[in-house]
C-alpha cells in the first residue's frame, strides 16, 4: 500500500498527532489501532466512548493516499463529526440527503481533496456508490457504531449488513469497524459480517473510569431531579420512557433560570432540529429526552446523564450513560427506578417473538441484579461485558456509602403466602394491611381476618415489606394484574419452597442528603476554576468565536484547554502550542485572541 506514513518514518504518527490535534502521545489502545490502519490490516476496535475513536480512523486519513470513507449511522452525527474534523485542519465532507453541496463533494472525492467522507450506510450500500468509489482514490474504510451491523446488537440496522459487497470490491483496502457497546457475541458477529480476521480485535475494555454511577428508587422524581439539576449545573440529559413524560419532566424542571427542553420523535422536524442545536451549542442546558436523543451527538461536554425509569438493557444503559463525560471531565450517571418498571418489561417479554423471549428475559435479569447489587455497580456492568474487574471501584454510590444486606427470604414467604391466601386479587397496601394485622370491615367480610398470615409481620419487620414487594417484583416472583391487584410469579415458588434467597437491599439512612453530596462531587461543580475571572473570560471569548463561526464552544476549545490556559497562563503563541489540545490550525486560528485575554490578567 502507498502511504505517506510509511514512507516517512514510524515516529510521524506522532508528529502528525501534535500537529493536528496537539497531543504528544496516543491514549489507551489508540496506537495498536492506527499501527494496523497504516500496515493495511483490518480491524475490530472496541473502544469505551470517549476513549478517542474517531482519532483511530481521522490520524491515518491524512497519512494514507486517498480518502477515507466513513460510515455512520446519523447524519446529525455526521456533522457533528464534521465540525471538529474540519476545525483541526482535516480535509472532511458529508455525503447525505440534506447537503446542498453534493456535487462538490463528489468533485473534491473524484479529485482527491478529500481526507474524510462520511456517509451513511442507506448510501454506502448503493451500487452507484460502489461505482463512484471505483473511479477514485480511496484508502480505507471506517464503519462507525460497528454493533449495529449484529442482529444481536442492541441498535441493529439492517443497511449495516449489506456493506460486505462494497467492501469486497477493494479487497486491497483495510476496514476499521468500532464500536463501544458489543458483548462476545455482538463482536463474533460484527467480524462475520463485515470480514475481519478474528486476530484483528483489539479490546480495550468497557470501563469509565471518570463517570460516577448512582442508582436509587423512584421516590419523588421531580424533587430528586431538581435536586440533580442544582448540584450539576452544565449540560445534561434525562432519559424518558415516553415522549408524553419527556414534555412533562421538561415543563415541571424549568426555573426560569436554566433552560430546558424536550426532545422526542413526535416533535415537529424543524422544532426537534432546533432543540438539538441549542443543546449542542449550549454550556448549561438540560434536554429531557426519550433514548432516540444522544447517538447523533458527540458532545464531550455533558456532565451528567439521569434515567427517569428503567432502560431497556444493560447495553442501552451503558451506552446511554457513556454520553456523559466523553471530554475525560468527572461526570455522573443517575438511575431512578421503581418496581413497575420491571412489571411493564415483564408484560412486553410476553410480547415480542417467543424464540427472543428467553434473550429478553435474561436481559431483564441483568438489570435487576445491577439495580438490586449492594456491591460495586461498575463491576457489574464490566461483568456483562466479559471483563473481571476489582471487586471493588471507589467511583459508584454503593462503593462510597455501602449499603447494608438483608436476609428477608423469611419475610418473602410470609408476603407471597399472603398474596396466595387472598387469592391473588388484591394490591400491596391490602396485602401489607392482612400481614400487619390491621382489622377492617373488608377484610372481615372476605373472612381474611383469620387465615393464618393475618398479623404475622411487626416491629421492625413491618417495615421491610415494601422494598421485599418491590423486590419480589423485580424478580418475577410477584406480578401485577390488570386490576391493579398482585399474583404470583413464575419465581414465586422457589422463594416460597426456600429455594431461593431474597437479599435486600437497605440504602444508607438519609439517602437524600447523602445522595446530594455524592451528585457534587460527581458532577461539574469542581471541574473549572469557581470564580476565577480569567476562566470565565476565556469561556466568554470561546462563547463568542463559536458564534462568529457557528460551531459549538467545544469545537473551538474543551474546558480543560481553558482550564490550562487559566493555570499556566501562556504569554506566547510557542508557549501556548506546548498545552494539551491546540493543534497547529486551532493554533493559527485563535491563538492571538486567547493570549491577549490572557494578557489584560
Amino acid at each position: 500500500m502507498s502511504s505517506r506514513a510509511l514512507e516517512s518514518g514510524d515516529d510521524l504518527a506522532l508528529q502528525r498527532l501534535h500537529a493536528l490535534f496537539g497531543f504528544r502521545a496516543f491514549r489507551g489502545v489508540q496506537r495498536n489501532v492506527i499501527d494496523r490502519v497504516l500496515a493495511g490490516q483490518s480491524t475490530l476496535a472496541v473502544m469505551p466512548t470517549g476513549a478517542g475513536k474517531s482519532l483511530t480512523y481521522q490520524l491515518p486519513a491524512t497519512m494514507l493516499d486517498g480518502t477515507c470513507i466513513v460510515i455512520s449511522p446519523l447524519i446529525a452525527l455526521m456533522h457533528d463529526q464534521l465540525r471538529s474534523a474540519e476545525a483541526n485542519g482535516i480535509r472532511a465532507a458529508t455525503l447525505t440527503s440534506v447537503d446542498e453541496n453534493r456535487a462538490e463533494t463528489v468533485a473534491r472525492l473524484r479529485a482527491g481533496d478529500l481526507d474524510l467522507l462520511y456517509v451513511a450506510p442507506e448510501r454506502a450500500s448503493q451500487s452507484h456508490f460502489r461505482e463512484l468509489l471505483s473511479q477514485c482514490r480511496i484508502s480505507l474504510f471506517a464503519i462507525d457504531e460497528a454493533h449495529c451491523v449484529s442482529e444481536w446488537g442492541h441498535d441493529f440496522r439492517p443497511d449495516y449488513r449489506l456493506l460486505r459487497p462494497l467492501m469486497d470490491q477493494f479487497p486491497q483496502l483495510p476496514r476499521l469497524a468500532l464500536t463501544a457497546t458489543a458483548d462476545a457475541h455482538t463482536r463474533a458477529d460484527i467480524l462475520t459480517q463485515l470480514g475481519i480476521p478474528e486476530e484483528g480485535m483489539i479490546v480495550a475494555g468497557f470501563d469509565r473510569p471518570n463517570i460516577r454511577y448512582a442508582i436509587g428508587t423512584r421516590d419523588g422524581l421531580t424533587q430528586q431531579l431538581r435536586r440533580l439539576l442544582a448540584a450539576n449545573p452544565g449540560p445534561g440529559i434525562v432519559y424518558a420512557q415516553t415522549r408524553a413524560a419527556t414534555e412533562r419532566l421538561a415543563e415541571a424542571l424549568s426555573d426560569g433560570k436554566r433552560e430546558v427542553r424536550a426532545y422526542h420523535a413526535g416533535l415537529a422536524p424543524d422544532v426537534r432540529a432546533a432543540n438539538q442545536s441549542a443543546f449542542v451549542g449550549s454550556e448549561d442546558m438540560v434536554m429531557c429526552a426519550t433514548v432516540a436523543f444522544g447517538m447523533g451527538i458527540d458532545k464531550p461536554d455533558v456532565r451528567f446523564v439521569a434515567h427517569a425509569g428503567l432502560p431497556k438493557s444493560i447495553e442501552g444503559y451503558y451506552q446511554e450513560t457513556g454520553r456523559a463525560g466523553r471530554d475525560g471531565d468527572p461526570a455522573s450517571a443517575h438511575l431512578f427506578w421503581g418496581a413497575d418498571d420491571f412489571a411493564r418489561a415483564r408484560m412486553r417479554v410476553q410480547e415480542v417473538d417467543e424464540t427472543r423471549q428467553q434473550g429478553e428475559r435474561t436481559r431483564l435479569s441483568a438489570l435487576g441484579a445491577l439495580v438490586e447489587t449492594a456491591g460495586c455497580r461498575r463491576a457489574i456492568l464490566l461483568r456483562h461485558f466479559g471483563e473481571t474487574p476489582p471487586e471493588t471501584c471507589g467511583n459508584c454510590d454503593n462503593c462510597l456509602e455501602p449499603p447494608k444486606a438483608l436476609d428477608a427470604t423469611v419475610t418473602a414467604q410470609k408476603y407471597l403466602s399472603a398474596v396466595a391466601r387472598t387469592r391473588q386479587m388484591f394490591g400491596a397496601g391490602y396485602v401489607e394491611s392482612i400481614l400487619t394485622g390491621q382489622s377492617s370491615e373488608r377484610a372481615s367480610s372476605q373472612g381474611h381476618d383469620t387465615l393464618s398470615v393475618f398479623g404475622i409481620v411487626d416491629g421492625e419487620e413491618a417495615a421491610l415489606l415494601k422494598p421485599v414487594q418491590r423486590a419480589l417484583l423485580v424478580r418475577g416472583a410477584l406480578l401485577p394484574t390488570e386490576h391493579g391487584g398482585l399474583m404470583l410469579g413464575p419465581e414465586a415458588r422457589g422463594y416460597l419452597k426456600g429455594e431461593l434467597p431474597l437479599d435486600l437491599v437497605i440504602p444508607p439512612k438519609r439517602e437524600r442528603e447523602r445522595g446530594r453530596k455524592g451528585v457534587t462531587r460527581g458532577g461539574s461543580q469542581a471541574l473549572n476554576p469557581v470564580g476565577d475571572p480569567l476562566f470565565d473570560a476565556l469561556r466568554a471569548l470561546r462563547r463568542d468565536l463559536a458564534r462568529e463561526n457557528g460551531v459549538p464552544p467545544y469545537v473551538v476549545f474543551h474546558d480543560s484547554v481553558l482550564r490550562d490556559m487559566a493555570g499556566f497562563r501562556p504569554q506566547s503563541r510557542a508557549a501556548m502550542a506546548d498545552l494539551p489540545g491546540i493543534g497547529a490550525s486551532k493554533l493559527d486560528a485563535y491563538a492571538e485572541k486567547f493570549l491577549e485575554v490572557i494578557r489584560q490578567f
